[in-house]
């Protein structure tokens, strides 16, 4: 009885280390941006992410829809990896990872400045690898999409991506890209 009692103090005085990326961004924007992420908000989402993340598969990725005053997104592993076979600027924002899609983790976490959120289809299950980054309030997304962390640091430099143009926010020219994302404890 004692053990179970110092281990569950232990583990209640421990700190709570949470999971989260470290993206190097260059073009328009260059600098590193770290994000947390809610494991306990979109564990599935957030356990998505972070294979992806290791196996290397964000790297490379270009920002391909970045709409200002909204948000930039990012995350087509399959059309939008700079150097890849697959690689279209005009195909990015179409494709996924080789995952299944994600059932629908939605939440009371607000669509804030700097909120990380899962890039879907009209389907609420169909986010796979695709996420955006908010540059400002959103709050008609709210319970709507799957928020899985947010920017801690480094939103100075999500600030400076390239934007797109038109109501869509497709980027013309040289994007911005994701030059590397590494999982962090």
């Amino acid at each position: 009885m004692l053990k179970s009692l110092t281990l569950i103090a232990a583990l209640v005085a421990g700190p709570a280390f949470a999971t989260g990326l470290d993206i190097t961004v260059s073009g328009e924007a260059n600098g590193v941006v770290h994000i947390d992420l809610f494991d306990d908000v979109a564990p599935g989402h957030v356990a998505q992410i972070t294979k992806l993340a290791s196996e290397g598969a964000y790297d490379n990725v270009v920002f391909h829809r970045v709409i200002d005053g909204f948000m930039a997104q990012t995350g087509d592993v399959q059309y939008g990896k700079m150097g890849a076979a697959d690689f279209s600027m005009q195909m990015a924002g179409r494709g996924g990872s080789s995952y299944p899609d994600l059932k629908a983790e939605f939440s009371d976490q607000s669509f804030d400045a700097g909120v990380v959120g899962m890039a879907r289809s009209q389907n609420p299950n169909s986010a796979n690898a695709q996420f955006f980054i908010m540059f400002a309030p959103a709050p008609h997304l709210d319970g709507q999409y799957t928020v899985v962390g947010k920017v801690t640091s480094g939103m100075d430099v999500v600030n400076q991506i390239k934007r797109g143009t038109g109501p869509n926010g497709a980027v013309i020219g040289e994007p911005d890209v994701m030059t590397s994302v590494t999982v962090t404890d």
